[in-house]
C-alpha cells in the first residue's frame, strides 16, 4: 500500500512538473503555422551614434569610420517617412546632408512594420547573432530591437519568430549562451506566453525558433555535435524546450554538395528538426542561373515530403557589397527591374514551396534589402546602388505582398513580374 502511494504521489509531480513546463509557453498564437506565410528575414543591427546604445555607427561604418570612402552599406534607406533620423557626414549632390536612421530607436521599428501591413508581409524573423548576444552590448542592443518588434508586431498583426545566426559562434563553450538566452526571452521578455493572440509565430503547434548556420563546410569552429545539442533543448527541454526548429543549412545541404559539410550526422539533425531553409543567397547571379537551382530545390522539396519535415524557399532581391569589400563589383547581383526576385519567388511556388522566406527585410550591407530604398542616395567617395529610374523605392515590399498573396491563391498565379502600380 505505501508502495502505491509513492507511485500516485510520483504520477502527481510528474504532472504538476509537465503542466508547469506547458506554461512557460502559450498553447498557442495568432500566427499557428508558418504555412502559407511569405516571411523576411530582420537584422536590426545598424545603429547611429547619437542613439543611446553607445554603439557608434554600427554597422554603417567601415573600418572604425563612417564618412564618404568609408562604409559598409551599399543601398541608403529611404527615411522621409520615419520620426527619428540622424545626421550624417554624406551630402546628396545638392548639398544637402544626407540622414539615416537606427535600429534602436522604437519609432524606426515601428515604421518598418507599418510597411509590412501595408504591403502584405507576414512578418520578420528577428536576427539574434550568438557573437553579438554573448556581450552586454550587443545584447541590450538586440533585446531593445526585440522588444520594440514585439509591441510593434502586436500593433500592425505581423508575425514574428526568433532565428539565432551560429556565425561567429564559437565552440561549444557558446553552446550555453544560446541557451541561456532563449531561456531568459522566455522568462524575462515573455516572448512565448504572451496569450493565445500573442504575434510569436506558431508552427506545428509550437514557438518555432530558428537555427541558422547549420552544415556550412567554411570551418566554423563549431560543431554538428554543438548545433545537435541545442536543437535537443529547444525540442525537449522539459521547461524552456517544446519548440519546433527551422534549421538555416547550406543550398546543396541534400546531396553533401559543394557548401556543404560531409558528415552524415547532418540528415540526422535535420530529419529532427520541422523545416529546411537552405540559403541561396549568392548561389545564382540571374534568372538563367537560378533556372538551374531550381532542379535543385524541386529534389529538396520532395526529399523533405518523404521525410515528414517541411520545406520554406528561400529568395533574394539582389545583391551588392562593394563598399564592404572594395574590390568587389558594385550592383554585383542586379536586380533586373524585380524581373530576378520574380522568377525566384514564382518559381518557388510552383516548386511546391508552402512557405517563402526573403533574405532580407532591412540588409543594406549586402545590398538585399526589400525595405524602401532611396531614389536620392548621397554623393561622393562612396558610390550607391539605385533602382532603376521608373521603378519606385517601395517595389520590392510591393512585389513581396503580391507573391503572398499569390503563394495562398489569392490572386491568380503569374509567372512575369507585375508592373510597380502608379501612384
Amino acid at each position: 500500500m505505501k508502495f502505491k502511494r509513492l507511485f500516485i504521489l510520483a504520477l502527481l509531480l510528474l504532472f504538476v512538473s509537465t503542466a508547469y513546463a506547458q506554461s512557460k509557453h502559450s498553447k498557442t498564437s495568432r500566427f499557428k503555422s508558418y504555412k502559407g506565410l511569405i516571411m523576411a528575414g530582420y537584422q536590426g543591427w545598424h545603429n547611429a551614434a547619437e542613439d543611446g546604445a553607445g554603439r557608434g555607427w554600427y554597422h554603417y561604418q567601415s573600418r572604425g569610420k563612417f564618412e564618404p570612402g568609408s562604409t559598409n552599406v551599399d543601398l541608403w534607406p529611404e527615411v522621409s517617412e520615419q520620426k527619428k533620423v540622424y545626421k550624417t557626414a554624406f551630402v546628396h549632390a545638392d548639398g544637402s546632408p544626407a540622414y539615416l536612421t537606427s535600429a534602436h530607436d522604437a519609432s524606426t521599428v515601428e515604421t518598418h512594420f507599418r510597411w509590412m501591413k501595408e504591403y502584405g508581409l507576414d512578418g520578420v524573423f528577428m536576427q539574434r547573432f550568438v557573437a553579438e548576444i554573448r556581450g552586454r552590448s550587443g545584447r541590450n542592443h538586440f533585446n531593445t530591437v526585440l522588444d520594440n518588434a514585439l509591441k510593434s508586431s502586436q500593433k500592425y498583426g505581423r508575425a514574428v519568430s526568433v532565428m539565432y545566426d551560429l556565425s561567429g559562434m564559437r565552440d561549444s563553450i557558446d553552446v550555453p549562451v544560446l541557451i541561456s538566452d532563449w531561456k531568459n526571452l522566455v522568462d524575462s521578455m515573455k516572448i512565448t506566453s504572451r496569450g493565445n493572440n500573442q504575434t510569436y509565430l506558431y508552427h506545428n503547434g509550437k514557438p518555432l525558433v530558428v537555427i541558422w548556420g547549420v552544415g556550412f563546410n567554411d570551418k566554423r569552429k563549431y560543431t554538428l555535435k554543438d548545433v545537435d545539442k541545442i536543437v535537443d533543448f529547444l525540442k525537449n527541454d522539459p521547461v524552456y524546450g517544446g519548440c519546433s526548429v527551422m534549421l538555416g543549412v547550406p543550398t546543396y545541404w541534400r546531396e553533401f554538395g559543394n557548401d556543404t559539410e560531409k558528415n552524415p550526422l547532418l540528415h540526422e539533425i535535420i530529419r529532427k528538426a520541422d523545416i529546411v531553409h537552405p540559403w541561396t543567397v549568392g548561389r545564382y547571379g540571374n534568372e538563367m542561373a537560378y533556372s538551374k537551382y531550381a532542379e535543385v530545390q524541386k529534389g529538396d522539396v520532395l526529399w523533405c515530403k518523404q521525410n515528414k519535415l517541411d520545406y520554406v524557399g528561400v529568395v533574394f532581391p539582389g545583391f551588392s557589397w562593394h563598399n564592404m569589400n572594395p574590390g568587389a563589383l558594385s550592383n554585383q547581383i542586379p536586380r533586373n527591374r524585380g524581373k530576378f526576385f520574380w522568377k525566384q519567388l514564382s518559381a518557388a511556388i510552383q516548386n511546391g514551396t508552402e512557405m517563402l522566406y526573403v533574405a532580407m527585410f532591412d540588409e543594406i550591407d549586402e545590398g538585399t534589402a526589400i525595405f524602401k530604398i532611396s531614389k536620392n542616395p548621397p554623393v561622393g567617395a562612396s558610390t550607391f546602388v539605385t533602382f532603376e529610374d521608373d521603378i519606385p523605392s517601395d517595389y520590392y515590399l510591393y512585389l513581396t505582398g503580391y507573391a503572398g498573396k499569390m503563394l495562398r491563391k489569392q490572386v491568380p498565379f503569374r509567372s512575369d513580374v507585375p508592373p510597380p502600380v502608379k501612384k
